[in-house]
């Protein structure tokens, strides 16, 4: 499993995200408070945009508490937008190509979670992928596989019914394989002036997931960041939170739920 930020507000240096106090990201890498696994030092990465139409990029293999490169970037960095992970795998090697996030065009991905059987359903989803997403896939995890099947099924054009499709179809290819396990996940897509994120679970379990709220931005978490708990409040289980910066700066935030007909 992994832990993940996602920021969209005013441009804000990034570090004290990742490295103010041992709730922060790093911290949490070290040691989570909701996750199965309490370390996650297989990869580390940073995606954010700036005054460029695309992301900037940043990802490592090694544990990201000691990665003195991503310390320095993020005590320079700013971003009106931007996404942070750290990995625990669930099976896939701990190498670059792996880490998130995963960057095409405009859009950045990350994901926390695990399609049940994967071995067993993997073929059948990587078949249902369009020419263009299956040779931008480099590594070899569940998530990149999820963002290609997302890009395929019309990321670029309608998010939300992107989302839908692919979860109907993720779980009709495990129906279709015999797979009894569940498929778990919280994942954000950003496309430089949105986030969607979702979380999301096939059975009552879904992997935590958390807004600050009281504030002029969005920040979603994994786990909450730091001790100011009432800040905080648990996204529902399989809702989506879509954010928009208008052109002044202002943030506009939405809930809904748009997966109880995923079956």
């Amino acid at each position: 499993m992994c832990r993940w930020i996602a920021y969209l507000g005013q441009p804000t240096h990034m570090e004290d995200y990742l490295y103010d106090g041992e709730r922060a990201l790093c911290g949490q890498a070290m040691k989570s408070h909701e996750a199965k696994l309490g370390v996650h030092g297989d990869g580390g990465g940073l995606g954010w945009y700036d005054r460029k139409p695309f992301p900037g990029l940043y990802r490592n293999a090694g544990p990201a508490w000691g990665d003195p490169n991503l310390r320095e970037l993020t005590a320079q960095l700013q971003g009106h937008l931007f996404f942070a992970h750290v990995r625990a795998s669930t099976g896939a090697p701990s190498i670059f190509v792996n880490c998130h996030p995963f960057r095409c065009d405009n859009w950045l991905f990350m994901h926390n979670g695990q399609i049940g059987g994967f071995d067993e359903v993997r073929r059948g989803l990587e078949h249902g992928l369009d020419d263009a997403a299956y040779r931008l896939r480099q590594g070899s995890t569940d998530s990149e596989l999820i963002f290609a099947l997302l890009r395929t099924n019309g990321l670029q054009h309608d998010p939300v019914r992107a989302i839908e499709v692919t979860l109907n179809k993720i779980l009709t290819q495990m129906r279709q394989a015999g797979v009894k396990s569940a498929f778990r996940a919280t994942f954000a897509l950003a496309d430089g002036d949105n986030i969607w994120a979702v979380r999301w679970s096939s059975d009552a379990h879904a992997p935590s997931l958390y807004q600050r709220q009281n504030c002029d931005h969005l920040l979603l978490a994994s786990e909450p960041i730091d001790e100011h708990a009432d800040n905080w409040r648990e996204v529902p289980a399989n809702a989506l939170v879509h954010a928009r910066r208008s052109a002044d700066g202002a943030v506009n935030i939405s809930q809904s739920f748009l997966f109880e007909k995923v079956a």
